[in-house]
């Protein structure tokens, strides 16, 4: 068996060099890299483009708080709300930045940041209250880090598992509660 694979292949490779130079293989191979590279180059449409009825996310449409003199879309990281936040939207998880998505809980221990709103100049404390209870809906991640601390100042870190407080551990998304105008915009 090893003897007619060795023959085989010697005989396939010798009748290769002798139909083909090597200056034939290298242009084969010099044009499959140059055209190979030049690919992402053509003009084709994106599946992560956003159409004009979805937001910033791919299958979230834009959204509204609701609320008069609340500017922005509660679907997207940029709302002003989210300046401290850092996980998944529940916005975009069957929630809203006010409550959780159906079958999920909310955890009764938070961390607080303060957000200007760009409607009314004035700085709101936020309640960022986790959702847990089902695996994390993976959709619309915002890590914003304004006004984050060190752990070590627990109230006011993001990145802490904060359904350690729920009954279950398992986070899911992140909501965005006004508590309150802030009365002193220096933390």
């Amino acid at each position: 068996m090893m003897k007619w694979l060795d023959k085989l292949t010697v005989n396939t490779s010798r009748r290769l060099a002798q139909n083909s130079s090597r200056r034939s293989f290298l242009t084969r191979f010099g044009t499959a890299l140059v055209g190979g590279a030049a690919i992402p180059l053509l003009p084709v449409a994106r599946a992560s483009a956003a159409s004009s009825a979805e937001g910033m996310y791919p299958g979230v449409a834009r959204q509204a708080s609701g609320v008069k003199g609340d500017p922005g879309d509660p679907s997207q990281c940029d709302y002003w709300r989210y300046c401290a936040i850092d996980g998944f939207l529940c916005s975009c998880c069957g929630g809203t930045q006010n409550s959780c998505p159906p079958g999920t809980e909310m955890s009764p221990i938070t961390w607080i940041g303060t957000c200007l709103n760009p409607e009314d100049g004035k700085n709101y404390i936020i309640s960022y209250n986790d959702c847990c209870g089902t695996s994390s809906c993976g959709r619309c991640l915002c890590n914003r880090n304004e006004r984050d601390t060190p752990i070590y100042r627990a109230q006011t870190n993001n990145d802490t598992n904060w359904c350690l407080g729920a009954s279950s551990t398992v986070y899911t998304c992140s909501t965005a509660i006004v508590l309150g105008i802030a009365t002193d915009s220096a933390e």
